[in-house]
């Protein structure tokens, strides 16, 4: 590389990339990334509809199985390459470049759509301080908040409608703080972030669980969360679940873990650092288990209700049930909201900077421009994107978005990645070479049979049941057209851009960066 832009990190100066501070700094990070919004509204309610507590052993098989041994390829990947997605894969092999800027695009997309997520929970801290929601929180966000376009009333799905004031406001200011972290780099930027909003998280959920744990009717929260249905565990459907819910929730498969890899030092612990980025993780997603349903078992007994009629995921989860609940809670029921929903905002922003950092990186490293001039470019352009969702028809988008470039987005991405890595450019020797090097704990065959076996087959098979089960069935019912340009299409435009991004020239070559003592 021609950019000799040093970065002076303890007693090394390394030519062009820019490293974390310390270990901590890049497992934080890689923590931040992993724990986001759906470890808090999607594995609760994905554990208690697929076995409660019989799930935990196919969830725990997976991730021991494809989560950690797709990390320990990824952090291989980035500290053995020195780069970002595209760039890792060029210099693995010139012809697969393609799929990292296919990675690439993908969280690009993610990014238009998450930030506006974030943005709905900023509103919503502000909201539960006199739960402004009142006594229909269902009716709040679709009509008051979000002004969803009235589909009884002639507009249908598709409709843009108009930008709603108090959707844009908390974007802007979304992407303000976003932003201006990635303007001051890794180390000064990203790294000192993740150790306010990670401790943080932590610490308000932490609250959040204590106090939900005291609560009349919590007992049948947690006994519906952890009750085994050991019938479910012989359904390939729930193990198909516990994969997919490892493999969504560790940011695995778009671009993200590669290029946080990529800051690390030479003499870096690659294996352990995968390990406690994983079980750091799922020690979330059980503590979200605990905190929501032990809310629900609350608010199923002041409503006389069943656990299985109050129990659902996703923005259902977090903006209409949790304002139900906060309705009647007793004392401090606005502090409590402050807290869920400020841990939302601070999980989808560490997550968020992640997501962007990816294409940031990318325009870096292909393009040789500084940092101030990628983020202003990507960051930027994702901004200026993410205002459709911000309109009163933005939540169909939204939907439909995040549905399928997860489902035929990330998971096929994953799935084109591990068997090009393994199968086609047999590089699993020498990655696992390359990361027991510098690892206290090295991996032996048991690494390259998940990767080249278990995890291909895993996801070869959920990509076939998830493409039978689109075809059979419109998502949501929504119409054909609509979800061809907003569903099908968006999915298959990141892989288009992925060989369209791949074919520009390297500004600078596909060099491995001279690293050298000081």
């Amino acid at each position: 590389m021609t950019n000799t832009n040093k970065n002076r990190k303890g007693d090394k100066i390394v030519e062009g990339r820019e490293q974390w501070g310390t270990r901590a700094g890049f497992i934080l990070a890689a923590v931040g990334s992993a724990v986001g919004l759906g470890n808090i509204w999607r594995f609760p309610y994905v554990a208690y509809d697929n076995g409660g507590g019989a799930f935990f052993i196919p969830y725990l098989f997976a991730l021991l199985t494809a989560g950690i041994p797709l990390l320990i390829m990824e952090f291989t990947m980035g500290h053995k390459y020195r780069g970002s997605a595209p760039l890792s894969f060029a210099r693995m092999n010139k012809k697969t470049e393609w799929i990292g800027w296919w990675q690439v695009s993908i969280a690009f997309v993610i990014s238009t759509y998450y930030a506006v997520i974030i943005a709905w929970a900023m509103a919503y801290t502000y909201f539960a301080v006199s739960l402004q929601w009142g006594n229909d929180p269902g009716g709040f966000l679709m009509s008051n908040y979000l002004r969803r376009v009235d589909l009884v009333n002639g507009a249908s799905v598709g409709s843009v409608g108009s930008v709603v004031p108090g959707v844009f406001i908390p974007l802007v200011l979304v992407w303000v703080i976003s932003l201006a972290i990635l303007f001051k780099g890794v180390k000064q930027g990203i790294e000192k972030a993740n150790r306010i909003f990670i401790p943080t998280l932590v610490i308000m959920f932490l609250i959040i669980v204590i106090r939900a744990l005291t609560l009349e009717g919590a007992s049948i929260g947690l006994e519906a969360f952890f009750k085994p249905d050991w019938s479910k565990i012989a359904s390939p459907r729930v193990w198909v679940a516990a994969y997919g819910q490892i493999f969504f929730s560790l940011s695995i498969a778009f671009a993200i873990m590669i290029t946080y890899s990529s800051y690390l030092p030479k003499s870096a612990d690659i294996n352990n650092n995968a390990f406690i980025a994983a079980f750091s993780n799922s020690g979330v997603e059980l503590l979200a288990g605990f905190g929501v349903f032990a809310t629900l078992g609350f608010l199923a007994k002041q409503a006389n209700l069943p656990i299985e009629d109050v129990a659902t995921a996703g923005i259902g989860l977090a903006f209409v049930v949790f304002p139900e609940i906060l309705n009647s809670f007793p004392g401090f029921n606005g502090l409590f909201g402050v807290l869920f929903f400020g841990s939302l905002v601070f999980a989808g922003l560490s997550s968020l900077i992640s997501i962007v950092e990816t294409f940031v990186s990318a325009i870096q490293d292909k393009f040789d421009v500084s940092r101030t001039k990628a983020v202003m470019v990507g960051g930027g352009l994702s901004a200026l994107i993410s205002i459709l969702f911000a309109t009163q028809g933005g939540l169909f988008f939204l939907d439909a978005v995040d549905y399928f470039i997860n489902t035929f987005g990330i998971a096929l991405a994953g799935l084109v990645s591990v068997i090009t890595i393994s199968w086609i450019v047999r590089n699993l020797k020498p990655f696992q070479e390359h990361a027991n090097l510098t690892s206290d704990l090295r991996t032996g065959l048991w690494w390259k049979i998940c990767l080249g076996v278990v995890t291909p087959g895993v996801l070869g098979y959920m990509f076939v049941l998830n493409l039978i089960d689109n075809l059979q069935k419109n998502y949501e019912d929504y119409p054909t057209a609509f979800l061809i340009y907003s569903g099908w299409g968006v999915a298959l435009a990141a892989i288009i851009f992925g060989f369209i991004l791949a074919s520009l020239k390297w500004k600078n070559g596909l060099e491995m960066p001279e690293e050298s003592e000081e």
